[in-house]
């Protein structure tokens, strides 16, 4: 397999697929580019100069950190808050986010009715030890140490997440409201570093059967490296057990998604042939995603998938496609619901943008924006999510 360092990698975390890249300054692009109205940088220019002559204090005038508020106030005006400019600090955080490793309180952003949401809290860090809950929303940020108080309204990812992370040891507080809540609660949450294995295995014992609890956290570049070696360890284990063996719950609870391109690679060790998921852009033009026919490892095995509302974007397409194929049952809760596709490019400054440029399909053709993936057999999972109590749930349904 091609290393993701060196092909176009997709990505579906928080909203952000990375499918092309494109050069954001050339000519020939700007005249490809069909806008309502005239593009004029008078007024810009105008304004500058207004500053520059009248504003009180002149110290505060920084051309560079304007010029990015400018351009990023520019893109937020579409009001997608998957589209997205990212100065250099920002941009490096969407990007060691993707790498598995990070300082923060462990949590991943996403939104619902335009609001900062809490797509997942992720296992036994500060948020998740502290009661965070997925679909959680966090209406404000407080950090006294960096004169933070932070109203969410209208608030980027990229903002949030640079805001909520900061020096380990140093605490922020998130005033969080969810159902059932009078008002907002405050949570005060110590910041730790926070370091994700993508992809965990156990081995469960349910009336003389043992189960492969295959659990990836997360879509990241660890994926490549550690799903084929699991895969492995689960074909070894189930010659050994012969009989013994139960089959397979695949874990996406509280997955946010991650590379596009990793869901399709696990996707392929559990179907046989078909297409994955389909991209489709503005115009109707589709992009295929198709099962990757060196891998097929575990097509016979008995599974079910697991899901709740914190399962998104690239955890969806593994568990719609899995369920469309009717390989695998989904167990649960309806999954958080989100389904366009977005391209980052850096630039040469270390900035940055996504810009959502089309939606994906689920082999059914369905997209789930807004909407996710419901499971076949509801169970409300209770405080430990991996208790003895909801597990039995699980296999009495891969047995079945």
């Amino acid at each position: 397999m091609v290393k993701i360092h060196n092909i176009i990698r997709q990505i579906a975390v928080l909203g952000i697929v990375a499918v092309i890249a494109y050069n954001v300054g050339s000519n020939r692009t700007t005249k490809a580019i069909n806008t309502k109205g005239d593009f004029d940088l008078s007024l810009l220019s105008t304004v500058r100069a207004k500053l520059a002559s009248q504003y009180l204090e002149k110290d505060q005038l920084d051309d560079k950190k304007q010029m990015y508020g400018a351009v990023a106030g520019y893109v937020a005006a579409l009001g997608d808050p998957y589209t997205v400019f990212l100065p250099p600090t920002e941009n490096k955080l969407s990007e060691d986010d993707l790498k598995g490793e990070f300082g923060g309180v462990g949590i991943s952003l996403g939104y619902k009715e335009s609001r900062l949401a809490v797509m997942t809290p992720l296992a036994k860090t500060p948020a998740e030890v502290a009661g965070i809950k997925a679909n959680d929303l966090i209406v404000k940020i407080i950090d006294k140490k960096k004169n933070v108080d932070k109203d969410t309204t209208g608030i980027s990812l990229q903002e949030a997440v640079s805001l909520i992370r900061g020096e380990i040891g140093s605490e922020v507080v998130l005033s969080i409201y969810r159902e059932g809540f009078d008002k907002p609660k405050d949570f005060s949450l110590v910041r730790q570093t926070i370091n994700v294995p993508a992809v965990e295995l156990a081995w469960k014992e349910y009336k003389g059967k043992t189960f492969a609890l295959m659990t990836i956290n997360k879509f990241s570049d660890k994926v490549y490296e550690e799903w084929p070696s699991f895969v492995n360890e689960v074909l070894e284990k189930k010659k050994e057990l012969g009989s013994n063996y139960g089959g397979i719950a695949l874990d996406l609870r509280n997955n946010p998604g991650g590379y596009l391109e990793s869901s399709v690679l696990v996707a392929s060790d559990f179907i046989k042939d078909g297409v994955v998921v389909t991209q489709q852009e503005t115009g109707g033009k589709k992009t295929e995603y198709k099962v990757d026919p060196k891998r097929k490892k575990l097509l016979d095995d008995k599974m079910v998938v697991l899901i709740n509302g914190g399962s998104a974007s690239a955890s969806e397409i593994l568990a719609g496609a899995l369920h469309d194929f009717k390989r695998a049952k989904l167990v649960g809760e309806k999954s958080f619901g989100k389904g366009t596709v977005q391209i980052p490019e850096n630039f040469s400054d270390g900035s940055g943008i996504h810009i959502t440029i089309a939606k994906w399909l689920l082999p059914s053709g369905k997209n789930i924006h807004k909407v996710g993936v419901e499971p076949d057999v509801e169970i409300k999972w209770g405080t430990d999510p991996k208790s003895e109590e909801d597990l039995g749930k699980v296999f009495e349904e891969v047995l079945k």
